[in-house]
């Protein structure tokens, strides 16, 4: 097993110690009083501290409870529960009481349901517009198993972004991302952008899995000709000794020399760092892509 290297110990470190601070304490008193999940939490993103600190946070909705078993991720994997009605309009409520510019939400693999929870994605979009004037929405949406229609039910919401994360390299899917595929996900880009131009686009990709950097090379290369307008980049951390584990880490500037090359290739805005995940710092990427 390969040893943490010091600057991803230092800013982990850093990250955590905002926790014991009063504003975090407070942003998570109150997504219990709204009983609402995030992925900062069932994720353990190592950003938490940071983000809870500054009272943000990434919703996951549809429960924390995933159907599928990928071998990097740390969220809960067994039978989960039928989806909560109030959910989004307390998702929309509680973006108020924070008077978020920019909310970001996410949700567990949802093969149960016929729609995959495209419905349920679409309803809170539409509740935190509604409840939130000019408020901008960054659904991250699993794959829906392929289905067209599930995904146009979301882009008729009218999000500012759609998101779906490639994950990792063609070849490592078998891997990493069971139940998954990556033409499947590239397909669904590619469908968003034909169905809806005007929406952004966005991806994220962990690095640390075992990929060359060739093959690194011909997934942004995948996600672009799939019109991907926005991309993160970040290090993969094994969540337990359970999970996949890490193959390499990447030091900093390998991230700032990925982030350089695919704004060379043609992506309209770029975060690539060690501790980079797909909704941090969502709004900044938003904005510096051009959107308003």
């Amino acid at each position: 097993m390969l040893h943490f290297p010091k600057w991803i110990v230092d800013e982990v470190r850093l990250n955590k110690s905002g926790l014991r601070g009063d504003a975090a304490l407070k942003t998570s008193g109150e997504l219990a009083r709204y009983r609402l999940h995030t992925v900062c939490d069932s994720a353990l993103c190592p950003n938490k501290g940071k983000c809870f600190s500054e009272g943000e946070a990434t919703f996951l909705i549809l429960g924390d409870i995933c159907t599928r078993a990928c071998s990097f991720c740390a969220v809960t994997k067994k039978t989960p529960a039928p989806p909560d009605p109030g959910e989004p309009l307390r998702a929309a409520e509680l973006s108020k009481k924070w008077a978020l510019k920019y909310a970001v939400f996410t949700s567990p693999t949802r093969d149960d349901l016929p729609d995959g929870g495209a419905g349920h994605f679409a309803q809170t979009v539409t509740e935190l517009k509604r409840l939130n004037p000019g408020l901008k929405t960054e659904p991250l949406i699993p794959d829906f198993s392929g289905s067209r229609t599930a995904l146009e039910t979301v882009l008729c919401a009218g999000p500012s972004v759609l998101a779906h994360n490639i994950e990792t390299t063609a070849g490592l899917y078998a891997k990493v991302r069971s139940g998954a595929d990556y033409k499947r996900s590239l397909g669904l880009l590619a469908h968003s952008k034909k169905f809806r131009p005007d929406i952004l686009t966005k991806s994220g990709l962990m690095l640390g899995l075992g990929e060359t950097d060739d093959q690194i090379e011909t997934t942004l290369e995948d996600l672009l000709a799939s019109g991907c307008d926005l991309l993160t980049i970040g290090q993969y951390l094994a969540p337990s000794k359970n999970h996949f584990q890490v193959k390499k880490y990447y030091t900093p500037e390998d991230f700032a020399g990925w982030c350089k090359k695919a704004r060379e290739m043609g992506f309209k805005a770029v975060l690539a760092a060690p501790l980079a995940r797909s909704s941090y710092q969502a709004s900044r990427l938003y904005h510096n892509a051009g959107g308003k």
